[in-house]
């Protein structure tokens, strides 16, 4: 069987969601990642801890 998982990488989190063949949700996810704000109007975020949601 073939699965198509989708990903999306938004500004607060990262979530999954896992397809069959007939397009049927098998499965989702989020995980939420921290922001830093070190200015007024910035935002950061770890890179890392991205790829680990992932």
């Amino acid at each position: 069987m073939k699965y198509i998982l989708a990903i999306d990488q938004s500004t607060s989190a990262t979530k999954l969601m896992l397809f069959d063949e007939q397009e049927k949700l098998c499965g989702r996810v989020s995980l939420d990642h921290q922001q830093f704000y070190p200015q007024l109007g910035w935002v950061e975020h770890d890179a890392h801890e991205i790829m680990q949601n992932v």
